[in-house]
């Protein structure tokens, strides 16, 4: 069975700022290009229980997008209950975030289907566990990033930062994606336009980091109409590029 030809890791300048509605939006784009696409939400915190089964919403959510189902346990490998940092959760239940047991699932998910999107927990910088956080993640899976950058007052600082670690770790940003999640926001467009140039420049390579796309405030809203508002192409060339194709 053929290897993944693209996978990536969605980070995002914080948490509640929609990562997993434009990963599911990135998934539906991808499957729309062509490509069998799944996601890994490698680690989940907050579960709830349905006919004896446990269930995350951020991951079910992924699951509804995407192409490819893979068996939970390989998803989601850890899935914690406690709805906290995943140190902390993981250690109320006793749990060890294990990196080598994430590389053996998304090695497992990229056998499985053309694409393979993983999406971070929080931020770039939860903890795991007393040493390690999600950008030693990132590094592990040594994949190209994604930033969702939530679109409200702050937003610069808080993307720009996370750029610049993104970088230290020697990962490439495959591009960003403007997420219009306050709906109040003055001077949105301003915003992005500052973002586009300043994270271009900040993120090195040829173009820098491209603006994937920009979706709208969407109460209610399906993956699939997000997807409409983002540039597959543009993030598929990016990826590319970054593999060295």
């Amino acid at each position: 069975m053929s290897t993944a030809k693209v996978s990536f890791f969605v980070t995002g300048t914080d948490t509640e700022i929609g990562k997993t509605f434009v990963s599911a939006a990135l998934l539906r784009g991808l499957t729309h290009a062509g490509l069998r696409a799944t996601a890994l939400k490698p680690i989940a915190a907050g579960a709830y229980e349905r006919d004896g089964v446990w269930h995350n919403e951020d991951a079910d959510q992924l699951d509804a997008a995407a192409s490819v189902l893979l068996p939970p346990e390989m998803r989601t490998p850890f899935l914690l209950k406690e709805p906290a940092a995943p140190h902390i959760a993981a250690a109320l239940e006793g749990v060890t975030l294990d990196m080598a047991r994430i590389v053996d699932c998304h090695r497992a998910a990229c056998e499985r289907a053309d694409a393979v999107v993983v999406e971070g927990v929080g931020g770039f910088r939860v903890p795991l566990t007393p040493t390690q956080d999600t950008a030693d993640l990132a590094v592990a899976l040594g994949l190209p990033v994604v930033l969702v950058v939530g679109m409200r007052l702050g937003c610069i600082s808080h993307a720009l930062l996370t750029a610049e670690a993104i970088t230290a770790r020697g990962l490439k940003i495959a591009g960003w994606v403007a997420n219009r999640i306050d709906p109040n926001m003055t001077f949105p467009e301003e915003n992005i336009d500052t973002l586009r140039m300043l994270l271009g420049a900040q993120s090195g390579g040829q173009s820098g980091a491209p603006l994937l796309g920009v979706v709208p405030h969407m109460r209610g809203a399906s993956a699939d109409d997000a997807a409409q508002h983002l540039n597959i192409d543009t993030l598929l060339a990016r990826l590319a590029a970054a593999a060295g194709h």
